[in-house]
């Protein structure tokens, strides 16, 4: 039995973790629950798997958490409410918890991950953010931990699953495959156009709102180049980008033979979930091959950097080294994006603004976590004040 705390439990990573931990609940037992402010759909969880430990955002959540479990019925206090910073750490820790599973959207997943690390938990990561900022220190913490660190991201996923069973010395380059998003084929002209309901329409995934944005700019898939960077120990030159729109080789290794395996499924997140919680193993999904006769073409293409810019501020952070560059592209990021979902910046500044915000950065090389707080922090003002300012 593997006892699981679920950061980020109401989200779409967290919803299909459930889904899975229900479907085997001789393999899994989920021991706490860590959400935001959904506090409905928490309460339901609550009453479903009946954790130890349920954590929200901070007091008055808690509080009205509570009341909505009375009014359930549920008056045992067999589940202990949490709140804040602390209840998020004391969650990721508990003594009973095995693996934590980081779902949670942005920074606010890496010192719960830290966390979890210091105190010998295993961790499948959905939350990207954690090794874009601070990829050096997670890597090394988790090695001198003896920590296990198991993607949940399709595409590392992808390249964990192709990486097996393979000299590590006879790799020469991974392919990140990108469905190209909703503005694949849409011309530059026509940007300026564009709401955010336009690009929170994915073509083939499911995400939830911040992620589908990324996705639509491709910045999604720069964070990901720096992820897999960080995962599998790789330089930026060794990983190209591949725009892939049917989603179904979710990536692909190239050994220095000239020979490449991929790893091909539909596009959905539960198989990667899946071989996250129960690796070495697979789990009876039930999860449908892809219908290949009926997709009749999978087709390729590059990507498109001058249309896509925020791909190539995600490789210019890699190409600054071990530094707070990439922690100050995530936090800008985050600030447009958001800004752009509430309509107060058009679509075409989200790239501008996270430009400006790199190129007035001082770059701090070999950063100590307080270095990266502080370059998040920073950034995320600069970003506000030109907000702001426009």
């Amino acid at each position: 039995m593997k006892n699981l705390c679920v950061l980020g439990s109401t989200g779409s990573i967290g919803c299909n973790t459930l889904e899975i931990a229900q479907k085997f609940p001789d393999r899994f037992s989920v021991k706490v629950l860590a959400a935001g402010q959904n506090i409905s759909l928490l309460a339901d969880q609550i009453e479903k798997f009946q954790p130890q430990m349920a954590v929200v955002l901070n007091e008055k959540l808690a509080e009205n958490l509570e009341g909505l479990l009375k009014s359930k019925g549920l008056k045992d206090k067999k589940t202990k409410i949490l709140y804040g910073e602390e209840g998020y750490l004391a969650g990721v820790t508990h003594d009973q918890v095995h693996m934590v599973v980081t779902a949670v959207v942005g920074a606010a997943g890496l010192l719960p991950t830290l966390a979890a690390i210091d105190a010998k938990k295993d961790i499948a990561l959905a939350n990207k953010e954690t090794l874009v900022m601070a990829g050096n220190i997670v890597m090394s913490r988790a090695a001198e931990k003896g920590v296990k660190i198991l993607p949940v991201d399709s595409e590392h996923s992808a390249i964990f699953q192709s990486l097996a069973g393979q000299r590590r010395q006879d790799l020469d380059k991974i392919f990140l495959t990108a469905s190209g998003g909703p503005f694949l084929n849409r011309k530059k002209e026509d940007f300026g156009n564009i709401q955010p309901e336009d690009a929170l329409a994915h073509p083939t995934w499911s995400m939830g709102k911040k992620i589908s944005i990324d996705s639509s700019t491709l910045m999604n898939k720069g964070l990901e180049v720096i992820e897999a960077m960080h995962l599998f120990n790789l330089s930026p030159d060794q990983i190209e980008v591949v725009v892939h729109p049917q989603s179904i080789v979710h990536s692909m290794v190239g050994y220095k033979d000239g020979s490449v395996i991929a790893q091909l499924g539909t596009p959905d997140m539960k198989g990667a979930i899946a071989y996250a919680l129960s690796w070495p193993e697979r789990l009876s999904t039930g999860m449908p091959f892809p219908d290949f006769a009926g997709i009749k073409n999978l087709s390729f293409q590059s990507p498109d950097f001058d249309l896509f810019p925020c791909l190539s501020l995600a490789f210019d952070a890699c190409h600054a080294g071990n530094s707070t560059l990439p922690a100050v592209l995530n936090a800008a990021n985050e600030e447009v994006v958001w800004t752009f979902l509430d309509k107060c910046i058009p679509y075409k500044k989200i790239p501008e603004i996270i430009k400006l915000a790199m190129k007035n950065h001082e770059i701090i090389l070999n950063p100590a976590i307080d270095d990266i707080l502080d370059a998040d922090q920073w950034a995320r003002q600069f970003v506000k004040k030109e907000i702001d300012a426009s």
